[in-house]
C-alpha cells in the first residue's frame, strides 16, 4: 500500500491473510512491514497467516502507516525459517528500504557485494544485489525518475533468471515490478464499499477517509470483488507517491531466462 496520508490496512491485510494457508497455498510464513514518519516496523512470523497470533492482533490493531509491504510465503528456496520470511529491509542513503518478492530465481548467486543475506533465500540475494547496485550507482539518492530508470535496469537483468514479481519502498516511494502476475487499484473520492475476495467482509472506505485522501493497493490477485482492478503487464515497472502512479513506462522485453 502506498497512501498521501497515514492509513490503515485492517481491511485489505484481512482478506489477503485469508490466502496464507486457507484460500491460498502461500503458508510458509509471512510478514508485513510499516513505513511510518520516523521509522520501519517489520512483523514477521514462520507460521502460517492464519494460524499466527501474531497475525491475528494486527488485523485487530494495525498500524497507520504511508508504506505497507506484507508478503505470505511459499518456499521455493530456503528453510520455513523467520529469518527467510519477507519483506526483508536494509539501509541505504540513509533511509530504511524493504523489499518482498513473489517467485523462484534459479542460478542466480551473484558476487558478494555490501548487503549480505542474513537467511537463504533467492528472494533476499535479490533484495541485496539490488541495493548493493544502486549504492555502487549512486553515492547519494538520486531523484526518483533517475532511481527508476536504473531499477528498470536491474529488474530486467534479474529476471532472467525467473520469476521476479517484487514490491521495493523506501518508505516514501514505492516500486511495484510485474514479472508474471500484479494488479492494483486507486482509491480516492468519491469512496464506495468495497467487498472481499477471501472472507465475508466489507467496508464503506466514504466513512473512513477525507475527501484529499488517496491509497493504492498492489496485490498478486485482486482483493476485492467491485473495485476497478488494473493488470500490470509482464515486464512493467510502476512507481507510486502519494496513493498514485508517479510513474510508468512501456515494460522492457523480458530475456529468456535460464
Amino acid at each position: 500500500m502506498n497512501s498521501s496520508k497515514p492509513a490503515n490496512l485492517g481491511f485489505s491485510f484481512s482478506g489477503f491473510a485469508e490466502r496464507g494457508g486457507r484460500t491460498g497455498e502461500h503458508k510458509d510464513g509471512w510478514g508485513i512491514a510499516f513505513h511510518t514518519k520516523d521509522e520501519c516496523q517489520i512483523f514477521a512470523d514462520h507460521l502460517p497467516c492464519i494460524a499466527s497470533p501474531l497475525a491475528a492482533s494486527i488485523k485487530q490493531q494495525p498500524l497507520k502507516a504511508s508504506n505497507v509491504i506484507a508478503h505470505i510465503r511459499k518456499a521455493t528456496q530456503g528453510r520455513i525459517a523467520r529469518e527467510n520470511c519477507h519483506p526483508f529491509k536494509r539501509q541505504l542513503w540513509g533511509r530504511t528500504w524493504t523489499f518482498a518478492h513473489n517467485g523462484d530465481l534459479k542460478a542466480f548467486a551473484p558476487a558478494a557485494g555490501a548487503y549480505t543475506p542474513e537467511g537463504d533465500t533467492d528472494s533476499e540475494r535479490a533484495f541485496c544485489y539490488l541495493l548493493s547496485r544502486l549504492g555502487q550507482r549512486f553515492a547519494v539518492q538520486p531523484s526518483r525518475d533517475r532511481l527508476y530508470a536504473e531499477l528498470s535496469l536491474l529488474a530486467e537483468e534479474i529476471a532472467t533468471h525467473g520469476t521476479f514479481n517484487f514490491i521495493l519502498s523506501d518508505g516514501d516511494t514505492l516500486f511495484a515490478h510485474c514479472s508474471t502476475q500484479l494488479h492494483y487499484v486507486l482509491r480516492a473520492y468519491p469512496f464506495s464499499v468495497a467487498k472481499l475476495i477471501d472472507c465475508d467482509l466489507s467496508i464503506d472506505f466514504s466513512q473512513h477517509n477525507h475527501l484529499d485522501d488517496r491509497i493504492a493497493v498492489i496485490a498478486t490477485e485482486p482483493l476485492t470483488s467491485n473495485e476497478a482492478w488494473t493488470a500490470f503487464q509482464p515486464g512493467e515497472l510502476k512507481m507510486f507517491g502519494a496513493g498514485q502512479v508517479q510513474f510508468e513506462a512501456a515494460p522492457l522485453p523480458l530475456a529468456v531466462g535460464f
